[in-house]
């Protein structure tokens, strides 16, 4: 992750730190979220030759869904509950379509840009992990275990 921050610092950004071997970056910047995702794509292109998309949220937004955590009355592992953060909101048909599938014991909400996963076995046979496909969905995701969703609220601070 260390060429990863040099070349997001040598773009010109501040504050740029990583979490994991994931890809995670929080970072300071001063151009709106959708400015960002593209310049941040751009730079990883020049930078470290990846075609990636890039998905940014506040730390406003990320707080928001921290608090929101629809599932925590079910959740008894965090390690096995995501959130799929969303390039942009869902259709409507597909996000009901979501909400009314039958994938106990998972469970699955819709919010906005993001969708939250309840695991309890595990995502990796899980038929609810299943429907979160892009090509499925016809957004953009990427998802992030709850763990890692508070210990990057926890990077951005108050």
């Amino acid at each position: 992750m260390a060429e990863l921050r040099g070349v997001l610092e040598q773009a010109g950004h501040e504050d740029v730190r990583t979490h994991l071997q994931s890809g995670n970056v929080v970072l300071s910047s001063p151009l709106p979220p959708r400015k960002l995702e593209a310049q941040l794509e751009q730079q990883l292109a020049d930078g470290l030759r990846m075609d990636v998309s890039v998905l940014v949220r506040t730390r406003a937004e990320l707080a928001r869904v921290v608090a929101r955590d629809p599932l925590r009355s079910v959740v008894t592992n965090r390690a096995h509950y995501m959130v799929s953060f969303l390039s942009k909101k869902l259709p409507a048909k597909v996000a009901r379509e979501l909400e009314q599938a039958e994938v106990a014991p998972a469970a699955l909400a819709v919010h906005r840009r993001e969708i939250y996963a309840w695991y309890p076995d595990g995502s990796r046979r899980s038929p609810a992990a299943k429907l979160l496909d892009d090509r499925r969905l016809g957004v953009v995701s990427t998802a992030r275990n709850w763990n890692t969703v508070t210990k990057l609220l926890d990077l951005l601070g108050d």
